[in-house]
């Protein structure tokens, strides 16, 4: 399966057997699942979840937002319980234009969840960590 690694950006081919165990990186050798939500922006969303094969769950929030807020812990809980499940992503709406407009992110937070690099859930608002593990399916 490939997996794009959160750090340097480089694809890797991972057996999905070796998933479960803590793969690194072929190029910087860091961890390719780290069990936190990783930072991406305009420059890096689109690479990153139209080559992973893990689904991507993506989190548009903005740092003046209330809710957004109140989603951060338990977006991070749930990075924890899908690590080599699932790939959990914020991106700042303020800072990362573009990737907003073309996902069509109209209300804050509004979570995304890519399955082979196309869009196969969203849902607005807050949600606790057990029932986004429950909505990611994974």
């Amino acid at each position: 399966m490939l997996i794009v690694c959160p750090h340097c950006n480089s694809l890797n081919r991972v057996p999905p057997e070796r998933v479960a165990h803590d793969p690194q990186c072929g190029s910087c050798h860091q961890a390719l699942f780290t069990g936190e939500p990783l930072e991406l922006s305009d420059a890096n969303f689109e690479r990153f979840v139209s080559k992973n094969e893990l689904p991507v769950i993506a989190d548009f929030w903005a740092p003046w937002c209330g809710p957004c807020r109140q989603m951060a812990p338990q977006f991070e809980q749930a990075a924890k319980l899908l690590k080599g499940r699932a790939l959990l992503v914020k991106v700042n709406s303020d800072d990362n234009p573009q990737a907003s407009v073309r996902h069509r992110i109209r209300s804050i937070p509004t979570l995304l969840l890519f399955r082979g690099g196309h869009e196969a859930k969203r849902q607005s608002g807050v949600m606790p960590a057990p029932e986004l593990v429950r909505w990611a399916g994974v």
